[in-house]
């Protein structure tokens, strides 16, 4: 019954019959234009224009043709134009630029809209939710990217119906997991991956190196799961390495390429007969794309094998380009017969609006932060710790404390947590990155509900991360012991700390790396922790720091406590008997609370503006490096 499941498709693409065609494709890559501008800052390289040289043919004079129903397999050595190859055809080329030719689909031009609308691409780094089961990330997708027509029931069908295709019903119900939690295994997380574009059913699914870092046994799995794909009226285009025997014999065409030039496409069991034509025939026992793409391979030990392997892989190419001309059949050799299309009727393919995006990323947010329990515990550990140690540093004072302690007192409650809190905050948001880099392109959803699902799934682990701070201190240090102080109080703490928080979520979206946005991150809390009015008075400020004082919410937050907490108290100065409001003293009670509070709220609000401006403006890349 195990054989008999595994060949059994659990739903065909029901669309009509697609077709690929690449021609006469020449493209090339500005290096220069790859660099990231702090690298060339790093190397003084700036202001110098990139020459000529540093543009590179990565793909000379191609030619493709696939069908619905076929699997084209491209193969080649490393730095061969693959991933260059399905980019293009993606329309995802940046920094390159398409010389001439031209990619069709279903005869039109190939536009990012109309790639959005019938490709699928499976990218070698796709990330998920670590914390979310398999069935909940695909039940989550689905919610995102199917017809708004689609019934809660037919969504949850579609799921199930993916779960059976992928074969991922053993592991449906366990966290994804990451390189820090432990979850399911490489070829299931890779299986997930291609879950979750073929839930909205595409009728062409592109795929980048998709048994890489995979066992044979799993490859040769995944690669079965592909081919039946393939059998169900859908276009498969995946990229190799050197696959083994078992799988190449899965293909039904393969384009073999080396350096950008093709030196082979067509059917796959032609290809042995083709090079025993040219003259190199497969030794018996040998894998045929092993010993092919080996002996197109450039060899770049030594200076002449370089000149020889280039040599005999242009001869080859030019050998094949000489075949098209005569034998356009054997290039495109097709599988007979296109597989049959059952077509159904006509349904709405309009996606969830605006409003059902943001609520099921809120629930997706929420769900996936309230799963990282032991991130979740550290947060709070983290704030209980640093409430204690400092409560217990000003604790066991019967009397009041002096006016000079209990001021640095407030100025640390404001400064002290929000500096973890950025950090968090930052390293938070680039672990998330290349997960929304990879949503948005897909058109999964737009920013403006992930902005509004971010900024409220996380408010409750805010407000418990202040309290859990913020009342302990208060008791301990024996400040003004009234309820309205200590409910205005812990308001201007929460206000604080929410304006470190936004400052981290804009500083994380506004620069590509980690190192990058902590380093600026750490500049400005730097710049508002020193022109906040404790370290050095705010009369003695020259101008620049006196200006950045006026915004600072460390400045407003710790001007606000000292109002509270002195306003109504009268406290014994030592020089002679006099009694004074030190508000007075300290210069900081000119401008009533509640402009402290506009103020912080400003921050805030100045911050989730940059944010989502940075978010909405700024590509967010996929990876780390750049």
């Amino acid at each position: 019954s195990q054989s008999g499941e595994d060949n059994s498709l659990y739903f065909t693409y029901s669309g009509k019959s697609n077709v690929l065609e690449v021609k006469q494709l020449n493209y090339q890559v500005n290096l220069a234009s790859q660099i990231p501008w702090y690298e060339k800052l790093k190397q003084m390289q700036l202001l110098c224009k990139s020459g000529p040289d540093s543009h590179v043919s990565i793909i000379q004079n191609l030619n493709l043709k696939v069908h619905s129903g076929q699997m084209l397999a491209i193969i080649g050595s490393t730095a061969g134009g693959k991933t260059s190859l399905l980019d293009v055809i993606t329309c995802r080329h940046h920094g390159g630029k398409i010389k001439s030719g031209q990619i069709m689909i279903n005869n039109k031009p190939s536009t990012p809209q109309l790639v959005k609308k019938c490709i699928a691409h499976v990218r070698q780094d796709d990330r998920l939710l670590p914390h979310l089961t398999v069935r909940e990330t695909l039940l989550f997708i689905a919610k995102l990217r199917l017809p708004a027509c689609f019934s809660d029931s037919q969504r949850k069908k579609r799921v199930e119906d993916v779960i059976a295709e992928l074969r991922l019903r053993q592991c449906a119900n366990t966290r994804v997991g990451n390189e820090y939690l432990r979850g399911i295994s490489g070829g299931e997380r890779r299986r997930v991956s291609i879950a979750v574009q073929l839930l909205w059913n595409p009728g062409i699914l592109i795929l980048d190196e998709p048994t890489s870092g995979l066992d044979s046994f799993t490859a040769h799995n995944l690669v079965i799961t592909l081919s039946r794909l393939a059998r169900g009226n859908r276009l498969v285009l995946l990229s190799l390495h050197q696959p083994r025997s078992d799988i190449f014999q899965l293909f039904d065409l393969v384009l073999l390429m080396t350096s950008g030039v093709t030196v082979y496409s067509g059917t796959a069991k032609d290809m042995v007969q083709y090079f025993t034509e040219l003259g190199y025939p497969c030794p018996r026992y040998s894998n045929p794309a092993d010993f092919y793409v080996d002996l197109t391979s450039i060899d770049k030990h030594t200076t002449e094998k370089e000149m020889e392997s280039l040599k005999r892989a242009n001869t080859l190419a030019s050998l094949f380009q000489e075949k098209i001309k005569d034998f356009d059949d054997f290039l495109w050799k097709a599988s007979e017969g296109d597989s049959a299309v059952t077509t159904t009727s006509k349904q709405s393919d309009q996606l969830p609006g605006v409003l059902k995006q943001f609520t099921v990323l809120l629930s997706r947010q929420v769900s996936n932060d309230f799963r990282d329990l032991s991130t979740l515990l550290v947060h709070g550990f983290e704030a209980l710790v640093m409430s204690l140690l400092i409560g217990f540093l000003y604790y066991g004072h019967e009397e009041r404390l002096s006016i000079r302690d209990t001021s640095a007192l407030l100025y640390m409650i404001g400064a002290l947590i929000p500096f973890t809190v950025i950090l968090d905050v930052i390293a938070k948001c680039h672990s998330e990155r290349a997960m929304l880099y990879h949503d948005l392109e897909n058109g999964m959803y737009s920013v403006t509900p992930y902005f509004f699902a971010k900024i409220l799934g996380e408010l409750p682990e805010h407000c418990a991360f202040v309290i859990i701070y913020g009342v302990p201190i208060y008791w301990l240090t024996n400040l003004f012991p009234e309820a309205v102080h200590f409910l205005l109080n812990f308001f201007s703490v929460w206000l604080a700390v929410y304006s470190a928080r936004a400052m981290a979520l804009w500083v994380a979206a506004l620069l590509p790396t980690l190192q990058l946005s902590a380093f600026f991150g750490n500049v400005l809390f730097t710049s508002f922790y020193l022109s906040g009015g404790f370290v050095i008075s705010l009369e003695q400020l020259w101008t620049v720091p006196y200006w950045v004082s006026k915004v600072s919410f460390l400045r407003w937050n710790f001007q606000g406590m000292m109002q509270i907490e002195f306003t109504d108290s009268i406290y014994d100065m030592t020089v002679g008997n006099v009694t004074i409001k030190v508000t007075k003293a300290l210069g900081l009670d000119s401008e009533p609370l509640y402009i402290s509070y506009i103020i912080i709220g400003g921050n805030i609000l100045c911050f989730l503006l940059f944010y989502y401006l940075s978010l909405r403006f700024i590509k967010q890349k996929s990876n780390q490096d750049w």
